[in-house]
């Protein structure tokens, strides 16, 4: 299996696993079925758009080291 789809299958079954855990805690929390699974699909959307948004974000920062810091950082964490 490549690593691109290595990554996506990994990317869909840890969603089912995070969504999965939403509707079990709060049906243990209300006991109401309907209201788990509203609150599982509200999740997925809101939590797809809000890492749409983090990866933006993070698209617009420029990072920028200074190589002899990095490295003096690296060997002081050894």
């Amino acid at each position: 299996m490549s690593n691109k789809l290595r990554r996506i299958f990994k990317s869909i079954t840890w969603r089912i696993v995070a969504t999965t855990t939403t509707i079990l805690i709060v049906y243990s929390l209300t006991g109401e079925f309907k209201l788990a699974g509203s609150a599982a699909l509200m999740e997925v959307l809101l939590k797809t758009a809000i890492y749409y948004l983090h990866e933006t974000v993070w698209d617009k920062v420029e990072v920028v080291e200074d190589e002899k810091q990095s490295d003096s950082a690296l060997s002081q964490d050894l």
